[in-house]
């Protein structure tokens, strides 16, 4: 009879599992939990040690290291010599592993979790099994994921030995990618272990998995995925409601969105993305009041953008929003009639959920050809601002506020950014330019193109003005008060042009450049 060697954490379908291999004549060897769980449902069942003979000990973490269990697994049937050497040892063939390793990753991700209890969680046996398996997938089956059970009876059971080699083959390379994932996560772990303060270790480490496949890439020809380092963390843990399959542009922009809002968390906030930075961004009383001044600041690129909002949306916001066809919508919550007047629109998705506060993403990786590039995550500025008044005139208490306003705003603005805000909102934006004086054109442009007054209007520039044109253009628009980081060589220019046109001008010596 075939046998079949089952230790699992996961015990989802397991028993209904080894009841299948059962009723097929199939002998079942188990472990400690898994044996227990087994025989608790009547069924038969031996223990590894009587297959070894050799106890478990060292609380658990010797048992299925022994020859008799890797000779089983590891031997070719198509070799004599292979053979007669398990047949000399009486070493018995073991045809199906079915492990999946200890939880290491949620243990190592529980708050105030010791050391000690995290290194428990460090699997050896599971995989050494499931390695020795994989590779001799010619002749057995592994299995490491509880969804694949009934592909295996089926397998069983069409007696197609081509495909069943097919599937053995396919279920092996799933176990080398679960290893992989599994031993960098212990490897990124036991790293930040000994240098917390060091991100940047001599080999990098990442474990991610599969969270969802994707409508496609940036274009329709391209494919696309979701993977993600943990489950149910950051974009995973959002509810989508209804609407198409997301995209991979509907990410990212959703991603931006979650990013504008998040200097205004305590506020009611709503910003609306294109193409991964703000066409509108704006705070109100109410979630449909921030609504309308966000769309007011460019309501042409809002068509078929992203909008996320820091509060619940209700009824009123959502008739506002119904009129204008959008992409997604992200939100902490929404009313149930909300809901259902948005879901009458088949193609938007309306996503829902609260990212805890900090989940970031950790570190920003960027794919270049050849490698990847590994930086800090940039912190939007969400507390007071260091401010360094360099002009003679020194800003109001009304423009301070808009200045904070606009600080915050051009933060996840693409760079080279200039933000135009007055009264809590952006109205005018100038994104993506390669040269820091164009971005000051196209803000005061955008603003006048929907309608704005922009005399008296705050401006907001993400890095340094390398010349004074910027500042006289922004003098033309009738801006009275600009933040920026300084730190030019032409500091002594660009304040002199700001004292001439009697603009007042703060530093905060950090730049927030978006490449």
């Amino acid at each position: 009879m075939p046998s079949a060697l089952l230790s699992v954490s996961d015990k989802s379908g397991l028993v209904d599992f080894a009841r299948e291999l059962i009723a097929r004549h199939w002998t079942l060897i188990s472990t400690g939990g898994t044996a227990k769980a087994l025989r608790d449902a009547g069924l038969t069942v031996a223990d590894i040690s009587d297959v070894t003979g050799f106890p478990e000990m060292l609380d658990g973490r010797v048992k299925t290291l022994h020859p008799v269990v890797h000779g089983g697994l590891l031997y070719r049937r198509d070799l004599p010599e292979h053979v007669a050497a398990v047949a000399e040892h009486n070493i018995g063939a073991i045809d199906l592993v079915v492990v999946n390793l200890y939880p290491f990753r949620a243990t190592a991700a529980r708050a105030g979790v010791l050391p000690h209890d995290v290194i428990e969680q460090i699997d050896i046996g599971g995989p050494s099994m499931l390695r020795s398996a994989a590779k001799n997938f010619s002749a057995v089956t592994v299995v490491c994921d509880p969804a694949d059970y009934g592909r295996v009876i089926a397998s069983l059971d069409a007696k197609d030995e081509e495909g069943a080699l097919i599937m053995r083959r396919d279920l092996a390379a799933s176990v080398f990618a679960h290893t992989a994932s599994y031993d960098s996560a212990i490897a990124g772990w036991l790293q930040h272990q000994v240098a917390p303060q060091d991100p940047f270790p001599a080999t990098l480490p990442l474990a991610f998995e599969k969270a969802q496949g994707l409508r496609y890439g940036e274009n329709p020809e391209q494919r696309a995925a979701f993977y993600v380092e943990r489950a149910g963390a950051g974009l995973a843990s959002l509810t989508q409601l209804g609407g198409k399959e997301l995209s991979f542009n509907n990410l990212l922009d959703v991603d931006g969105a979650l990013m504008a809002i998040e200097p205004f968390a305590e506020q009611v906030a709503c910003a609306i993305i294109k193409h991964t930075t703000p066409c509108g961004l704006a705070i109100g009383a109410t979630p449909l009041e921030a609504w309308q001044k966000a769309l007011a600041c460019d309501p042409t690129s809002a068509f078929g953008g992203v909008v996320a909002f820091s509060v619940a949306i209700d009824d009123a916001t959502a008739v506002a929003m119904s009129s204008l066809f959008l992409e997604c919508i992200v939100a902490p919550a929404i009313a149930e009639s909300a809901a259902e007047l948005l879901g009458r629109k088949k193609n938007l998705r309306v996503l829902i959920g609260t990212l805890p506060a900090g989940d970031t993403g950790g570190m920003d990786m960027k794919r270049v050809r050849g490698g990847v590039l590994l930086q800090d995550r940039m912190r939007v500025p969400t507390g007071e601002v260091p401010w360094k008044v360099v002009t003679r005139r020194v800003p109001t208490a009304a423009e301070l506020v808009d200045l904070a306003f606009a600080w915050r705003a051009v933060a996840t603005v693409k760079s080279n950014a200039i933000v135009l805000t007055r009264g809590g909102a952006t109205i005018g934006i100038g994104a993506g330019q390669m040269s820091r004086v164009d971005a000051s054109f196209l803000a005061g442009h955008k603003a006048r193109q929907a309608g704005h007054d922009t005399a008296g209007s705050a401006l907001a520039s993400d890095a340094f003005f390398p010349f004074r044109d910027g500042v006289d253009h922004a003098a033309t628009c009738g801006v009275t008060a600009i933040v920026q980081p300084g730190g030019s060589v032409r500091d002594a220019e660009v304040i002199a042009a700001a004292d001439e046109h009697g603009i007042a001008m703060v530093f905060t010596g950090a730049r927030l450049f978006r490449h």
